[in-house]
């Protein structure tokens, strides 16, 4: 390389180092504004999720970017990695507290990592929360004495056995309500167990979220919706998005979106640690495809066993929905056996055709994922 190229090459890396501290100094100034709006978020008690907001602006920006011959889902790219660190900021604001006069917050299970992100949230919103675990059960009638709210998340094979033999005296007016991932038992087991209001959550993240914005809470009525109103409200506020469902069709489709889906991880991983696989190697011939597959497989195996298995073994309608993949499984492998290309394409069109606009649509999403992968990915 010539001495004149070399220097060219210095000169402009050194604006470039230029822009980029210019472009620091700005996020610095937006991250500012951002806990601006935060603060007032708190004070008025907005959600700090506002999602027609993010679409508009979001569109005008791909918009100006694109004027600018600049690559539209560049410019959302990077917005969308601000909000999130946006979100992150915003929760440590706090959040305002939708029902003042409440009594105090019990969590059945506080100390585990589900309750204590709860217990963070609710504290974050100016609730006094206590946590009741299984030592604490001789000072229960203490703790839930003038509670407003107790909340239940314990393990699944237990919830209902703890509901039906410890939860039935707590006061006339106190909420009950559990984070369990079904539904259909649980709420049978409170609503028997309390004559007051009954309510199912669940929660469709792991307590390791940041934040809850964007993320799902279902929720399953039970018994004395107004009087329990102002807690779907709260967490609207911390910017979750309510799915509301019947426990029984909550449960239904569960057997597909969580039993079927980690069964069928944890058979991916078996056959992996069967065939004792050279990860590292995977991952140098994986496409950005295959190692977010890989990496979802192996996200469930560092979490816990048990919660696992309680999800897989808490309804046995699950099994139907495993032995249906099992067999479609069979099917498709017979067609492989056979040499049949034909039945394969024509099969790959009928699902295609089920799945109509939601297969182009999950293939714009995944594609900004994919690129997330390919750019953490390393040698």
């Amino acid at each position: 390389m010539s001495e004149k190229t070399t220097a060219d090459l210095e000169n402009l890396r050194g604006l470039i180092d230029g822009v980029d501290k210019q472009l620091l100094h700005l996020l610095r100034k937006r991250l500012d504004l951002v806990a601006q709006v935060g603060a007032v978020k708190h004070g008025a008690g907005l959600p700090i999720y506002a999602p027609q907001r993010e679409a508009s602006m979001l569109a005008k920006r791909r918009d100006e970017a694109k004027a600018m011959n600049i690559e539209p889902q560049l410019i959302e790219d990077i917005l969308r990695r601000l909000m999130r660190e946006s979100y992150l900021n915003e929760k440590d604001v706090g959040f305002k507290q939708v029902k003042l006069d409440l009594g105090h917050v019990v969590i059945v299970g506080g100390e585990g990592k589900l309750g204590g992100l709860f217990s963070q949230m609710l504290t974050l919103s100016g609730y006094q929360v206590k946590s009741l675990d299984k030592d604490d059960w001789a000072n229960s009638q203490r703790i839930f004495e003038g509670a407003g709210l107790v909340i239940v998340t314990v393990p699944i094979n237990i919830t209902c056995e703890l509901i039906a033999e410890q939860l039935t005296q707590l006061p006339a007016n106190c909420i009950l309500a559990d984070l369990t991932s079904i539904k259909t038992a649980p709420v049978e087991a409170m609503l028997a167990a309390h004559s007051g209001p009954v309510l199912g959550l669940h929660p469709m993240f792991g307590p390791d979220v940041g934040s809850l914005a964007k993320q799902v809470v279902v929720v399953c009525h039970g018994r004395g919706e107004s009087e329990y109103q102002w807690l779907v409200e709260q967490i609207k506020i911390w910017g979750a998005r309510i799915v509301e469902a019947e426990p029984q069709k909550h449960d239904k489709a569960m057997q597909l979106v969580q039993a079927m889906r980690h069964f069928s991880s944890f058979v991916y991983g078996l056959n992996l640690y069967k065939e004792n696989a050279d990860i590292e190697s995977l991952l140098q011939f994986s496409s950005p495809i295959y190692r977010l597959e890989l990496a979802m497989v192996g996200r469930l195996f560092a979490q816990s066993p048990e919660l696992y298995a309680d999800i897989i073994f808490a309804q046995e309608e699950s099994l139907v929905a495993i032995s249906d993949y099992l067999d479609n499984y069979s099917q498709a492998l017979a067609i492989l056996k056979s040499g049949n290309r034909e039945a394969f394409v024509q099969q790959f069109k009928d699902v295609a055709q089920w799945f109509g606009d939601f297969a182009p649509q999950f293939q714009r999403e995944s594609r900004a994922m994919l690129q997330s992968v390919n750019d953490m990915k390393t040698d």
